[in-house]
């Protein structure tokens, strides 16, 4: 196994790895809507947080020597339900004709830091 740190997004605060790499596999964490230069929060909209989130993973796949266009499955947890249509459209803007499988976990109520989506992803390796 090989942990995965950059410093392009937000470093851990708690006991957890940015991302594993195992048998070419990578496992992110959770990603929220941090500025990693600035640790500011980016939550003007749901879709500018949704967009945050996704660039985060981005530049954590970036860093494994992947991409998303490698992404085989996301795990997307989000505040209230009703947001779906702004988060979903935002999400096949991001991955355009790439459709990776996808769980939608519903948590009633704010994630933590206040957020409303965090996303995590497991993607291949070249």
């Amino acid at each position: 196994m090989k942990t995965i740190t950059t410093d392009n997004a937000l470093k851990p605060a708690g006991h957890y790895s940015q991302a594993i790499i195992h048998n070419g596999l990578i496992y992110t964490s959770g990603q929220f809507a941090f500025d990693a230069d600035t640790g500011e929060k980016h939550q003007e909209s749901i879709e500018e947080e949704t967009r945050h989130v996704l660039k985060n993973l981005e530049l954590v796949l970036k860093e494994a020597g992947s991409c998303k266009e490698k992404v085989i499955k996301t795990t997307l947890y989000i505040s209230d339900i009703a947001l779906w249509a702004q988060v979903n459209r935002v999400y096949a803007e991001f991955f355009g004709d790439h459709k990776p499988v996808r769980s939608v976990v519903p948590t009633h109520g704010d994630l933590h830091f206040g957020f409303h989506v965090e996303l995590e992803a497991v993607a291949a390796i070249d």
